[in-house]
């Protein structure tokens, strides 16, 4: 394989700007996308530069990113790849659709690796059309715990690649705002954070710590049943209700919030009198729990629709290898994720 050589790196832009493509030099964004639609794993020295250049792409965006519609959102997808692929075939493939990937890109399902790296090779190839947050699950500790370390150890013989993605997760934004309307987060509100102007100081360029701002925007969930903040069961976040949204809504000058995070059997739920909404994208989530998934369209002018759809015919091969599979033993109790 030939020496991979970069040109020196893009000037910095500030915060919101539209962003210009990272040059790849002798690495062919678009024939490592045309193998991995084929679910042909990419070279190791191929990831760990994607990466590099994954990360100068990353650090120049807001922890706070402004888009503006018609944009598709998609919730947690698990490495399901065959079922990222579906998604792209409902909603059209980049760069024909502008996406917004809510995080939780790897652990449980069979192909985090070729999920991740896909969706990396797009972001790097259309930065302005493809979007990623950063999800609970886009972490270090929970990664060694869920699947991604162990695949990508079996995968490529070594850990070189998980720390090359878990390295490239640090740099991830935390949220988005659609026609400074809807506010996308991976799981949901926090008790330190009333104006997005406090997101914007976190330093998130680190791993996900066990507590404070950062954390509880990735592990927060509703609870239809309460008004104010509560601790999480899952032991990290924190549970919040409808008084809490109302006020953040109103503070922010905002209409809706759109998080991830959470199984919706029927594949989406809304609360609040529509001012929350959670989309979940991985159908029949770990090749068992026989859910519907969705993604979500916003229009031009702001209006929001749950394409909902079913697991790709292509899961059928897996199955028995997923139910073969036998949890680490390490792993952490079910409901923490």
């Amino acid at each position: 394989m030939p020496r991979l050589v970069w040109r020196d790196r893009a000037p910095p832009q500030k915060a919101d700007e539209r962003l210009t493509p990272i040059p790849t030099a002798s690495v062919d964004l678009d024939e490592c996308i045309s193998r991995l639609y084929k679910k042909e794993l990419l070279d190791e020295r191929v990831i760990e530069a994607i990466c590099a250049k994954t990360k100068e792409l990353l650090m120049r965006e807001s922890n706070v990113v402004h888009v503006q519609a018609p944009v598709t959102v998609v919730g947690d997808i698990h490495g399901q790849f065959y079922d990222l692929i579906e998604i792209f075939r409902i909603g059209g493939f980049c760069p024909d659709t502008n996406y917004l990937f809510l995080g939780d890109y790897v652990d449980r399902g069979m192909f985090s690796v070729e999920t991740i790296s896909l969706l990396v090779c797009l972001k790097l190839r259309y930065p302005n059309r493809i979007h990623l947050i950063r999800g609970n699950h886009e972490s270090r500790g929970v990664t060694q715990s869920y699947g991604f370390y162990t695949e990508c150890s079996r995968k490529y013989g070594n850990a070189n690649v998980w720390h090359s993605f878990t390295d490239m997760f640090d740099y991830l934004t935390l949220s988005v705002v659609i026609d400074d309307k809807i506010f996308c987060v991976h799981g949901g509100l926090s008790p330190s954070i009333h104006s997005i102007d406090q997101i914007k100081i976190i330093d998130r360029f680190r791993e996900i710590p066990h507590e404070g701002p950062m954390a509880d925007l990735v592990w927060s969930d509703p609870d239809p049943d309460r008004d104010e903040f509560s601790l999480s069961p899952r032991g990290a976040g924190y549970t919040f209700g409808s008084q809490v949204v109302k006020k953040f809504l109103s503070v922010n000058n905002m209409t809706h919030i759109l998080r991830a995070h959470q199984l919706c059997q029927e594949g989406y739920q809304t609360l609040f009198d529509d001012q929350l909404s959670t989309v979940w994208s991985a159908p029949n989530y770990c090749y068992r729990c026989g859910n519907q998934a969705s993604v979500l369209e916003v229009n031009d002018q702001g209006e929001r629709f749950f394409n909902v759809f079913s697991a790709a015919p292509e899961n059928d091969q897996v199955k028995d290898q997923m139910n073969e599979k036998v949890a680490e033993p390490n792993a952490l109790p079910d409901y923490f994720l």
